[in-house]
């Protein structure tokens, strides 16, 4: 998914900003969860100093946007380390920086001056580093997903809210502002009572998703020119002989990833929660299989089916609803985002929503339509908040209760049964 937003190209001021991240989270029911630390060490006129650590596809993208800003604002940001484990990446993310590179991430977070790092790495890597990142003081924007498993997502929600560092899930379409004015809409009643809501992804590579090139490895030579270390990439995950496509194609092993789970309905579920009200999931089922591509150990097709709780008599109309996400990599025709409910169907129609009453409340009910007003696209929200101590938009308590209902899907099926979750207590029910 893009980083970039057209909405990065009208920013609001710092005032606006505060007033839409603090106060209208509070009113649309999305929190701010405490004050967060101040920052740590600051350069002149407030820079951010940055590191990268992971410079794959993504991150090498995240990079470049990262050094693009900094070179129209030197004085806001600089990227000044980067960290990689395959020798290649590492010379290419220093051609695009010019910033010192480390090989061990730990390494990188004893520098003094930096400030924030951003986590492009694959799945599996996530908690430890953006826990040992917040534990070293450092603000954390990581990529989607914000974990692997659930109970690791736990471990860094509680983490950020003792260390009150401040932590972004790069899940971009939680900074499209339509889906903001979707849970104003919601809140204020324009629906009536939630029901269901769907959302999903939808791809059809031939050659079969994520089947990146294979490029020169060498796991003997640490200075060799192509050297790859390989038992730092297994790191938490199992131990398994050195196969190239675990560490180019991770995305289609257990190990280091959910598949279409982790990669793509990670997105959906974002900004259907920010529309919804982030909540933790009372069931979750998911079924699919590999319909198409036999290549991988995850599905090509997965579906979810998550039900939330319900409080009787309740006067929340989020209270009690099911949200089913659809995913493959074999077919592009998908299903539009929609929340339905009792008296209306939100749609999503370019970047406004048209809310359409059902028929047996038109009396009541008139169509409404709602545009989209400018917001801070994903990255720069993040910037804004290491500045002004504010929750970013996909903050790490929104981040883990999706990741709960994605992890817990994962696990489903691969279990093959129903996955139940206690919300009060936020564990398993066995």
């Amino acid at each position: 998914m893009p980083e970039r937003h057209k909405s990065d190209a009208k920013r609001i001021t710092r005032r606006e900003f505060l007033q839409r991240s603090a106060a209208g989270a509070a009113a649309l029911g999305l929190g701010t969860w405490g004050p967060l630390a101040p920052p740590s060490v600051w350069g002149a006129n407030e820079r951010i100093n940055l590191g990268v650590i992971g410079c794959g596809g993504r991150g090498t993208h995240l990079l470049r946007d990262l050094v693009s800003r900094s070179q129209r604002e030197p004085d806001k940001l600089k990227v000044i380390a980067v960290c990689d484990i395959y020798e290649p990446r590492k010379r290419k993310a220093r051609e695009i920086s010019g910033a010192q590179v480390f090989h061990e991430y730990t390494e990188m977070l004893e520098l003094e001056d930096l400030d924030a790092v951003v986590i492009a790495t694959p799945d599996h890597w996530h908690a430890q580093m953006s826990i040992d990142a917040m534990e070293a003081g450092k603000d954390v924007y990581c990529e989607k997903p914000m974990t692997l498993y659930w109970e690791d997502a736990k471990r860094v929600a509680q983490v950020q809210a003792r260390t009150g560092r401040v932590f972004q899930c790069g899940a971009q379409s939680a900074s499209e502002d339509r889906w903001w004015q979707a849970n104003r809409l919601i809140r204020e009643g324009a629906m009536g009572k939630l029901i269901w809501s769907q959302g999903g992804y939808f791809r059809n590579v031939p050659g079969g998703d994520w089947n990146y090139g294979l490029g020169p490895v060498d796991l003997e030579d640490p200075k060799g020119p192509n050297y790859l270390d390989w038992k730092r990439f297994l790191g938490p995950a199992p131990w398994r002989p050195f196969d190239p496509e675990r560490y180019f194609r991770f995305r289609k092993f257990w190990d280091y990833s959910g598949g279409i789970a982790t990669d793509l309905l990670y997105h959906s579920l974002a900004h259907l929660q920010i529309a919804l009200g982030p909540q933790f999931p009372k069931r979750v089922v998911a079924s699919g299989g590999n319909y198409v591509h036999f290549d991988r150990e995850v599905p090509d097709t997965f579906h979810i089916l998550i039900d939330y709780p319900a409080e009787e008599g309740a006067k929340d109309p989020t209270t009690g609803h099911t949200v089913a996400l659809a995913g493959t990599q074999g077919n592009r025709a998908g299903l539009p985002d929609l929340i339905r409910g009792q008296e209306a169907t939100m749609y999503f129609e370019g970047p406004g929503i048209v809310v359409r009453p059902q028929s047996p409340f038109r009396d009541r009910r008139p169509e409404m339509r709602v545009k989209s007003e400018p917001r801070s696209g994903h990255m720069s929200n993040f910037i804004e908040c290491v500045l002004t101590r504010q929750q970013p938009h996909l903050n790490a308590q929104t981040a883990y209760k999706i990741m709960v209902a994605i992890g817990l899907a994962v696990q489903s099926y691969r279990e093959g049964k129903v996955m139940r979750f206690d919300p009060e207590k936020e564990e398993l029910i066995a």
